[in-house]
């Protein structure tokens, strides 16, 4: 598997978050994107970027998993950085160049955005990374329930996700095989303007596709062979328990969030 890309990824281990239940891993990692949305400080978003940090540290998750994890981000930040450094006014100017200023109220705000941003997508990659996709899929399927009364297929949708995720990592490995065969062959993929690097990945698209389907043609038949029915009542080998380990972990996240909520931080 591809180590480029740790979205869709899980890395075994048994740690407490490893062994927590995946419906109540889901449902705090819900609460904590409430929690980092409503914060507005630096000392409570610094609070929540430790928390963060301790955590991985505790599931022995080599940390660079996760900075892999922050590679796509990277132009989305810097993007961010210029709309806020240059767009935002108030506060001590910092630099003028022309009629281009830098105030201290878009650097501050610009650097928030970022670290909520990280905080962010390190969260996200904790739960990838600590949970298999199988109980990634029980567990959105579960939550997904009630939407069975209007008519939504769960199940199955929750299942399409898991599997979305899953080959995440499989189409970029598929990717790189092709790069690869196309640089032994005398393509240049490095150099040149960004226009012409982008023309040149447009050899790639068809081999990607038909690989991609011949993919899923043999997943379907796979599934199929194994009994796998659309609509059929499934169950599982082991039974989805929860222990009391788990609703603590839930009763300290909504804790947190009540606390910010109360202290304005």
């Amino acid at each position: 598997m591809s180590r480029s890309i740790t979205l869709g990824q899980y890395f075994p281990g048994r740690s407490l978050i490893h062994r927590m239940n995946p419906r109540l891993k889901i449902l705090s990692l819900l609460v904590v994107l409430a929690l980092l949305f409503s914060l507005q400080t630096y000392p409570g978003l610094a609070g929540l970027l430790v928390i963060v940090l301790a955590m991985i540290t505790t599931t022995r998750v080599p940390f660079r998993y996760f900075l892999k994890g922050l590679r796509p981000i990277f132009y989305i930040a810097l993007f961010a950085l210029v709309i806020y450094f240059f767009f935002t006014s108030g506060g001590v100017v910092l630099l003028r160049v022309g009629f281009i200023t830098v105030e201290s109220e878009g650097v501050r705000e610009g650097i928030f955005v970022i670290l909520r941003l990280v905080t962010l997508v390190l969260f996200s990659l904790l739960l990838t990374l600590t949970t298999t996709p199988l109980s990634l899929t029980y567990g959105l399927g579960y939550f997904l329930r009630p939407l069975r009364y209007i008519g939504l297929p769960t199940e199955e949708v929750a299942m399409i996700m898991a599997i979305a995720l899953r080959f995440i990592p499989t189409l970029m490995e598929e990717s790189q095989r092709l790069m690869r065969a196309q640089v032994s062959r005398g393509a240049d993929f490095e150099t040149g303007s960004i226009f012409r690097r982008a023309k040149s990945l447009v050899p790639l698209i068809v081999p990607l596709f038909v690989s991609a389907f011949r993919r899923a043609d043999e997943l379907a038949l796979a599934m199929e062979a194994r009994g796998y029915r659309i609509g059929a009542l499934r169950t599982r080998m082991h039974e989805d328990t929860i222990a009391p380990r788990d609703w603590a972990v839930l009763a300290v996240v909504v804790a947190m969030l009540v606390a910010s909520l109360t202290l304005g931080l």
